[in-house]
């Protein structure tokens, strides 16, 4: 028998069946009446996700390449900007912007580290004259989930416009592009919007295009001034890839008949579930216990144990794939994500695989009690 598979890393994520299914459909020409109305339909499905009134424009590539495009088109040689970094991702923020020679102020945390507003206010004042705040919203890497909205208002108080790493957190955690005044929000289609990799978007404010107008980085396909003017006619710069946007449609539709406060209490009780049943199995956290945290759960391994072993076997004996860590957290953590198209019983069934497969490792744990707990979990709408 063919063995069952069940995906459960941060990205890339499950896709619904009904997304899948148009992937199968015959193609279309991009420059066809029939694609034109998806793709209306889609970018217009796109800022009401993000919460914009603004453009989002779309680029066919992973979602690195909309943050190459939030660097390209923000920053000449020699602009100071600042990156907040945690993480993995903030890390990608900091040797992005260095390639493409800004000043870069790197306010480096520890991994695992919560950025705090205040700091951020500090490094602003001592570094002067900063364009660019380029920061994280969901660091992936390590499970933290930071307030961007404080970190955002801080930022604009500083008079720099504001970037955001939302590849993970759009459509998993609230995120209120305008109403928190980001000028740039950069994410992805294979996390919580429930796509196969190679759409990435950028939202951009007015201020945003101002700077991208004077900025003298070069920029081809990812030039935002070229995307933004096919897109008023409905068209795109360099040939899409229709059969993803067609399925981003579909993916953007189930969002949005979900609602997205829906999908954000989803989520938070997804990540709640997860959590309080490592808790219960005896295992410790890496990623904060709060409900903020609802896009990936880390966890320590135990005293002994390898967690690439414990990824590993989840993968070759079980079925089950969940990601390692990163960087100097390798070996250290792992972890499960809940992102997207998950519900209660994903995380059931990842739970019990690393029961078994850390108990069979020999793991002081204890048996048989994650699942119960993480199913209470899910049902209780109190807060941790």
């Amino acid at each position: 028998m063919a063995e069952k598979r069940y995906l459960l890393t941060p990205g890339p994520t499950p896709v619904p069946p009904e997304v899948l299914a148009v992937l199968a459909e015959p193609m279309i020409h991009h420059r066809a009446r029939d694609f034109k109305g998806i793709y209306e339909r889609s970018l217009a499905r796109l800022r009401e996700v993000y919460r914009t009134a603004n453009d989002v424009l779309l680029f066919t590539a992973s979602g690195t390449g909309a943050f190459e495009a939030a660097v390209a088109n923000l920053t000449s040689p020699g602009d100071r900007v600042l990156v907040v970094s945690a993480g993995n991702f903030g890390e990608r923020w900091a040797a992005l912007t260095r390639a493409y020679g800004a000043d870069v102020v790197h306010v480096r945390l520890e991994w695992g580290e919560t950025p705090d507003p205040e700091d951020l206010r500090s490094a602003l004042a001592e570094a002067g004259d900063v364009r660019v705040v380029y920061l994280v919203h969901s660091e992936t890497s390590t499970g933290v989930v930071a307030d961007v909205q404080a970190l955002a208002a801080v930022a604009k108080d500083a008079g720099a416009l504001v970037v955001v790493d939302a590849v993970s957190s759009l459509g998993a955690v609230p995120l209120e592009t305008d109403a928190w005044g980001i000028d740039v929000v950069v994410s992805g289609s294979q996390k919580a919007l429930m796509c196969p990799p190679g759409l990435a978007f950028d939202s951009v404010s007015d201020a945003a295009l101002e700077q991208a107008a004077r900025a003298t980085s070069p920029r081809y396909v990812f030039d935002w001034e070229r995307t933004r003017k096919a897109q008023a006619k409905l068209d795109a710069p360099f040939t899409p890839a229709v059969s993803l946007v067609k399925a981003l449609d579909v993916a953007l539709g189930l969002l949005l008949e979900e609602g997205l406060e829906a999908a954000f209490d989803r989520h938070a009780r997804l990540g709640r579930a997860c959590r309080e049943g490592v808790k219960a199995m005896g295992l410790q956290l890496f990623s904060p216990d709060e409900d903020r945290s609802a896009v990936v759960t880390a966890i320590r391994a135990p005293d002994g144990v390898d967690s690439g072993d414990v990824v590993s076997s989840l993968r070759d004996r079980l079925g089950i794939t969940i990601a390692g860590g990163q960087g100097d957290l390798k070996g250290k953590i792992f972890r499960i994500g809940h992102i997207g198209w998950f519900d209660v019983f994903d995380i059931t069934t990842a739970l019990a695989g690393v029961e078994l497969v850390l108990a069979d490792a020999g793991a002081d744990i204890e048996r048989g009690v994650a699942v119960t707990r993480a199913l209470e979990a899910y049902e209780s709408h109190a807060t941790v």
